[in-house]
C-alpha cells in the first residue's frame, strides 16, 4: 500500500508539473560551462544535454564561457532570466570561489537554484612511481623527513591546491605548493619526478595508474572506488576524516519558478539514473550521486563551510 501510495504521488507531482509548464521548452535551451570545451565538465554536460533534448524535443546548446576560475560563466548564469532557457554545469569551484575571492559580481548560493548533483568526483593522492615511499604512512613519514617536500595542483585555490593545504595542516607538515596552469603540465612534472606528489581527479589520474607511470596513495574519500578497488580510503591508511572531491552539478538562477525547477529536476534525474550515462560518470572516476534539489543544497552548504577552512589554511586569495 505504501509503493502505491508513492506512485500515485509521484504521478501526481509529475502531472502538476506538466499542466503548470505545458510549453517548456519552446524553444532551445542554453547550457552554459565555465571551462574550455573538452573538459570533463564540459563532457558531462553534453551527455546530459543530448539527452535531455531527447526528451524536451528541443535542442540543448552548450555554451563554453572560460575563464577567471569560473566567474564569468556563473556570472553570466546569474544575470539570465530564470525561465528555464539557461542553466549552468560547474563544479567544486562554484564554492571555492565563494571564500577565494574578494569580491565576486554574484552570490554563488543566493542568486543559483540547485537542480541535480550529477556526479561526485573524489580526488586521489598520487606519487611519481620512482618514490619509495608506497602508502600513506611511508608518504607523511618522508615528508617529515623532508620539510619542503613538494605538491603540485593545476592552479591556486584549486580544489587540487585546498586538499594539499589540508593534508599540510591535517598531518603537521612543511609542504612546498607548486601550481600550474592546468592538468597536463602538472602530471608531466609529477611523472618525471619534477614534483614528488599531487592530489588528481581520477579522472585524470586513471591513465597514468594503468600504465604504471602514477603510484595511488589513498583516496580522498568515504569509501573505495570501483575503479581503484585496491587503493585505501584515507581513514583506511590510518588518516581518519581526510575527504575531498569535485563534483559536477545543474543549477538554474534563483528565479526560477517553483514547479519548473521541480520539472527541470525530474527530467535531469531521469537522465542521469540511465545505466548508460552512470557507466559514463563512473568511467570518469565519478559516482552518479542523482541528487535532487533540497540534497543538493545541503551538500552545497557543506561544501562552503569545508572549502571555506581550506582556503584559510592555504592563505590563498583572489583580489
Amino acid at each position: 500500500m505504501k509503493l502505491l501510495a508513492m506512485v500515485v504521488a509521484l504521478s501526481a507531482a509529475g502531472a502538476a508539473v506538466a499542466q503548470t509548464t505545458p510549453d517548456y521548452p519552446a524553444k532551445p535551451v542554453t547550457l552554459v560551462v565555465p571551462y574550455a570545451a573538452g573538459g570533463a565538465t564540459d563532457v558531462i554536460a553534453r551527455i546530459l544535454g543530448q539527452q535531455l533534448g531527447e526528451i524536451w524535443k528541443q535542442p540543448v546548446v552548450v555554451t563554453n564561457r572560460p575563464g577567471a576560475g569560473t566567474v564569468l560563466g556563473a556570472g553570466q548564469v546569474a544575470k539570465a532570466a530564470g525561465d528555464g532557457y539557461t542553466l549552468y554545469m560547474t563544479t567544486a569551484a562554484h564554492t571555492i570561489s565563494a571564500s577565494l575571492y574578494k569580491s565576486l559580481p554574484y552570490d554563488p548560493y543566493k542568486d543559483f537554484a540547485p537542480i541535480n548533483l550529477a556526479s561526485v568526483v573524489p580526488l586521489v593522492l598520487v606519487t611519481a612511481s620512482t618514490l619509495p615511499a608506497k602508502d600513506l604512512q611511508a608518504v607523511l613519514a618522508m615528508a617529515r623527513a623532508q620539510p619542503g617536500m613538494t605538491y603540485a595542483s593545476p592552479g591556486n585555490g584549486s580544489p587540487q591546491h585546498l586538499a594539499g593545504a589540508l593534508l599540510k595542516s591535517k598531518a603537521g607538515l612543511e609542504l612546498t605548493h607548486v601550481p600550474y596552469k592546468g592538468d597536463a603540465p602538472m602530471l608531466t612534472d609529477l611523472m618525471s619526478g619534477q614534483v614528488q606528489m599531487a592530489f588528481v581527479t581520477l579522472s585524470s589520474a586513471l591513465p597514468h595508474i594503468k600504465t604504471g607511470k602514477l603510484r595511488p596513495i589513498a583516496l580522498a574519500h568515504d569509501k573505495r572506488s570501483q575503479v581503484l578497488p585496491d587503493v585505501p580510503t584515507f581513514a583506511q591508511a590510518g588518516m581518519s576524516g581526510f575527504q575531498a572531491a569535485t563534483w559536477f552539478g545543474l543549477f538554474t538562477p534563483a528565479s526560477v519558478a517553483p514547479a519548473l525547477k521541480q520539472k527541470l529536476a525530474q527530467d535531469v534525474a531521469q537522465v542521469v539514473a540511465r545505466p548508460d550515462v552512470a557507466a559514463r560518470l563512473a568511467e570518469m572516476g565519478g559516482e552518479a550521486t542523482n541528487a535532487g534539489p533540497k540534497e543538493f543544497a545541503a551538500f552545497i552548504e557543506a561544501e562552503g563551510k569545508r572549502w571555506a577552512e581550506a582556503v584559510r589554511l592555504s592563505g590563498a586569495r583572489v583580489e
